[in-house]
C-alpha cells in the first residue's frame, strides 16, 4: 500500500523555500508592490539559501520573504531584506505569517538579531514590524534613490522567542 503525502486544504497558506519556478511569480509581485523593484537577478542570486520563502496558495505565489544571516562583530546578525505580498491578497495575514516564518528561519540560522529598512511613509509595515516586536532604532536620510527617508528598526530574537 503507498501513501501520498495529504494536500493542503484549499486556500490554506503554505511557506516554503523559493525554487526556481517561483521567480517569475516572485518578480511580479516585487514589480507591483514596490516603486523600485529588484531586478530579476537578485532575487536568482538568493535561490538555494533557506532565507528565500515563498508563501503559495491555491497553487500561487502570493507574497515571499527573502532574508540572510551574517556574522559581524562576533555576533551573527539577520538582515530581513525584502517582503511583500501580492496586492489582492494583502490584509489577510500572508505578510505577517511570512515575516514569523523568515524570522525563525534566520533565529535557526544563529541570529541574534534582525535588522531591516523601511521606507518612512510605509506605516501599514512599520505597524506590522512594530506588532511584531521591532523597534526603531534610527533614521536614515534619502536612503532611497527617490529621496524617501528609512526608518533601520531591529529585533532582538531572544526576546521575541521568549
Amino acid at each position: 500500500m503507498t501513501s501520498t503525502p495529504e494536500a493542503p486544504d484549499a486556500g490554506e497558506l503554505v511557506v516554503r523555500e523559493a525554487d526556481r519556478a517561483d521567480l517569475l511569480a516572485v518578480f511580479r509581485i516585487e514589480k507591483a508592490v514596490f516603486s523600485q523593484p529588484w531586478p530579476f537577478a537578485s532575487f536568482e542570486r538568493f535561490l538555494d539559501t533557506p532565507g528565500f520563502l515563498v508563501a503559495v496558495r491555491d497553487g500561487a505565489v502570493v507574497g515571499y520573504a527573502v532574508a540572510d544571516v551574517n556574522s559581524t562583530q562576533g555576533r551573527d546578525l539577520g538582515h530581513l531584506k525584502d517582503i511583500a505580498v501580492h496586492p489582492e491578497m494583502q490584509g489577510e495575514g500572508v505578510g505577517r505569517t511570512l515575516l514569523r516564518r523568515v524570522l525563525l528561519t534566520m533565529a535557526v540560522d544563529g541570529a541574534s538579531v534582525v535588522k531591516l529598512e523601511v521606507r518612512e511613509g510605509n506605516e501599514v509595515a512599520q505597524s506590522l514590524y512594530e506588532d511584531v516586536g521591532f523597534d526603531r532604532v534610527r533614521r536614515v536620510p534619502g536612503y532611497y534613490d527617490d529621496g524617501e527617508d528609512a526608518f533601520v528598526m531591529v529585533l532582538d530574537v531572544a526576546e521575541w522567542q521568549g
